[in-house]
């Protein structure tokens, strides 16, 4: 699948329009619903230790049948996920207690972390009663949890500079067929949390002409009707006075016959500006343009693990 945003990038002036890439001969068929289950999820901060250097740093929390964790990587410009295995960046930390020292973008870094008396809420994530602690050329890159004043912690961190992080992309993964997902996101460092939900609806006419629905603290900003027809496109919304391009492609999800294929894929993403458009915000994650990242939400569903 090629990046989304730029695919939409040429219509980014079209700020309130959904497009259509052409009809399609099938029509959409409601199946039988399976609840989905949130199997990962991905935050990149962006770290600065000064004016001329800054990198990236991504956890990803994971859950399987059998097994829980995280996956860490360190980059030097967007995209950077955790999740491909075959990545020489990834390093996945399996054990519910433990320290680890690799290196990665010329940088020495240590990742010290603690989960064993975690919480967890419905998804892979820690709310609570845990710590990860990163370290990257001896400074403190990267602080997660809520036991920063544990002896644990002060020995790692004790006396080391701290460098500023803040988050700029949180990635969902969802799996299953339910026509819900929904997710907190923050649009901005100053800003509070918001209720996130995406959702399919019917149209009165039936089953057959699905509406795609966008609710931020359980109002909806975006009604995209005849899915059939608008399967891919953008609209802008503010959320806390911030300019958002939310952009979707459901083709997979409703007609696409591989069962590795059946996706959708939602992306939320702040604007540097108002006079920005979404080819410079692209432009600002394929170049080392780390002073122009705003806050990128996806959501990705399957329908099957596969």
């Amino acid at each position: 699948m090629r990046n989304i945003a730029t695919c939409y990038s040429e219509h980014a002036v079209r700020v309130s329009d959904s497009y259509c890439s052409g009809p399609l001969n099938r029509s959409y068929v409601s199946p039988k619903l399976i609840p989905s289950i949130q199997h990962a999820v991905s935050f990149t901060y962006k770290t600065k230790f000064s004016p001329q250097k800054h990198l990236l740093v991504t956890i990803t929390w994971y859950r399987k049948l059998i097994c829980q964790g995280f996956w860490i990587r360190i980059c030097e410009k967007m995209p950077c996920s955790a999740f491909s295995d075959s990545s020489t960046n990834s390093h996945r930390l399996v054990e519910t207690k433990g320290a680890k020292n690799f290196e990665s973008c010329n940088s020495k870094i240590e990742v010290h972390w603690d989960l064993t008396n975690a919480k967890f809420d419905a998804g892979p994530e820690p709310i609570n009663t845990f710590y990860v602690v990163v370290l990257i050329d001896s400074n403190i890159s990267l602080l997660l949890g809520d036991m920063e004043d544990e002896p644990a912690v002060k020995k790692v961190t004790v006396g080391l500079p701290i460098a500023k992080f803040s988050l700029v992309s949180q990635c969902e993964h969802f799996l299953g067929n339910n026509r819900q997902f929904s997710t907190k996101a923050k649009f901005c460092d100053s800003g509070l949390a918001h209720d996130v939900v995406v959702k399919f609806e019917e149209e009165d006419e039936g089953p057959k002409y699905p509406i795609l629905s966008v609710f931020i603290e359980g109002k909806r900003v975006i009604k995209v009707r005849r899915l059939q027809w608008n399967f891919r496109g953008n609209q802008v919304i503010f959320v806390g006075g911030v300019l958002v391009d939310v952009m979707w492609d459901v083709h997979g999800w409703f007609f696409d016959q591989k069962p590795s294929g059946a996706a959708a894929v939602f992306l939320f993403r702040t604007r540097s500006g108002l006079d920005s458009r979404l080819w410079l915000e692209e432009k600002n994650l394929s170049e080392k343009n780390h002073d122009k990242l705003g806050f990128s939400l996806s959501i990705c569903v399957s329908k099957n693990p596969g």
